[in-house]
């Protein structure tokens, strides 16, 4: 090639990260040829060896990775080649570089994909133990930002385990669809020479076993697709909570605290201490959106089978995947060293407009009115309050019958957030008990994981 087209056309930067993933795959095909008698079961254990010393070559940094060749599986090939001599050329045997680069691929994502939802439930494991820390502590939960009803602060932080359960399952699920081996499809028509792809399906892993259809096996990236897609996903809920952490952690909201291990200075300000790394959970997601458009416009009309764009797929997937990672390494550690404010949450939640919902729940449950009717009467009632420029508490009695006849002093002690709070005991409600019937359900699910509570 041209040197500046062999650039363009060299992968060499980015597919090394396949490098194992290359070896699990060429092992396998080296003992299946010598299983159906391609080669001799003596070239299959060369094979095998040499694979191993060349993969140990390459991440001691003592060979030279060789861009001329392209990619991780010709510099792999050539050097067994090196070392075990004839055998090494025996390894191709019933197989084409394209059918491997996805098998590769593939292993890698399953391999990433189990790493990132055991992330996800230490992850999870880290907020259950601090939302049973604070299943009784009162906080303001908000809508459009603005103070809206009382909540607990663990019935906030049950709402982002509910979150990465969702995430978890999109890995799941992926994992369960990308769980097909390629190898064997050939460039895109198989070989008719022997070769037992259920036996290499069975050896690498691939729990359903081999595809279908060759054409579409040597082309299909929809699993790099779709676990960006859960990537990016998982990302957009970590940046709910990186927002949070920045907002709760001004001096205006003062509800949080960051660990110190979390936090950067100022290089100006001796003062400052800045939520870094809340900020980096708040903008991730940006790159990793951008990765996964990548990856559905580079798929996006390529005719049957291989195509070279398919080599873009890999540079956004691998960063989508490690992204993720990132962020799964930093989380457990931050929700961890969270220092929350407890007595600030509760002086904001004891704010009486909060419970301007629970007070119109009184007056249909104790006066029989209609929703609509109660909504009115609250409505004036607060009217008339911020008339007075007083709290709702602090409405002058002798006032009540005035604004509506079903007003008594009775209907003000439903503006008492402790007891409004506690009566939300319903499936999902933020009630102390219900959070912690929830923190136990949760905490369950994780010891059938293994997890210790």
């Amino acid at each position: 090639m041209d040197p500046a087209a062999a650039v363009l056309n060299a992968s060499i930067d980015f597919d090394r990260r396949l490098l194992r993933d290359d070896v699990r795959g060429s092992q396998a095909h080296a003992r299946m040829l010598a299983r159906v008698g391609l080669i001799s079961q003596a070239d299959a254990d060369t094979i095998a060896a040499g694979l191993e010393k060349a993969a140990a070559e390459i991440e001691a940094g003592t060979l030279k990775l060789d861009p001329a060749l392209e990619d991780i599986h010709m510099n792999l090939e050539k050097r067994l080649t090196e070392i075990v001599g004839e055998p090494g050329k025996r390894l191709h045997t019933a197989r084409s570089r394209n059918d491997q680069v996805s098998t590769d691929l593939k292993l890698y994502a399953l391999s990433q994909a189990a790493a990132i939802v055991t992330r996800i439930d230490e992850t999870r494991l880290a907020l259950v133990r601090r939302a049973r820390q604070h299943a009784h502590d009162l906080c303001p939960g908000y809508t459009h930002l603005q103070r809206a009803q009382s909540v607990t602060l663990g019935h906030h932080l049950m709402a982002y385990v509910e979150m990465l359960g969702r995430d978890r399952g999109r890995f799941v699920d992926a994992m369960n669809r990308a769980a097909e081996s390629p190898l064997g499809s050939g460039a895109l028509a198989g070989t008719s020479l022997p070769n037992d792809r259920n036996d290499t399906a069975a050896a690498l892993g691939f729990s359903r076993g081999p595809t279908h259809n060759s054409l579409d096996a040597v082309s299909d990236r929809d699993f790099a697709a779709e676990l960006s897609f859960a990537c990016a996903m998982m990302l957009v809920h970590f940046s709910r909570l990186g927002e949070e952490l920045v907002l709760w952690s001004t001096t205006e909201f003062g509800f949080v605290e960051l660990g110190e291990g979390y936090c950067s200075g100022s290089s100006l300000m001796p003062q400052k201490k800045n939520p870094d790394i809340a900020e980096l959970l708040r903008g991730r997601p940006g790159r990793v959106i951008g990765d996964l458009v990548a990856l559905l416009t580079i798929s996006k009309g390529l005719t049957l089978a291989y195509n070279k764009d398919l080599q873009e797929t890999q540079e956004p997937f691998y960063d989508a995947i490690e992204s993720a990672r990132q962020v799964l390494d930093v989380a457990p550690g931050l929700v961890a060293t969270l220092q929350f404010k407890t007595e600030r949450m509760r002086q904001a939640a004891l704010d009486p407009a909060l419970g301007a919902t629970d007070l119109a729940e009184y007056l249909v449950r104790e006066k029989h009115i209609p929703f609509r009717r109660a909504h009115e009467i609250v409505g004036a009632f607060v009217r008339h309050a911020e008339t007075l420029g007083v709290s709702l508490r602090k409405v002058p009695p002798e006032a009540l019958a005035a604004i509506a006849p079903e007003l008594d002093e009775g209907a003000l002690s439903s503006l008492d957030p402790e007891r409004a709070v506690a009566a939300r005991t319903l499936p999902g409600g933020p009630a102390p008990t219900r959070v912690l019937q929830e923190v136990a359900r949760i905490e369950a699910e994780l010891v059938a994981l293994g997890f210790e509570i």
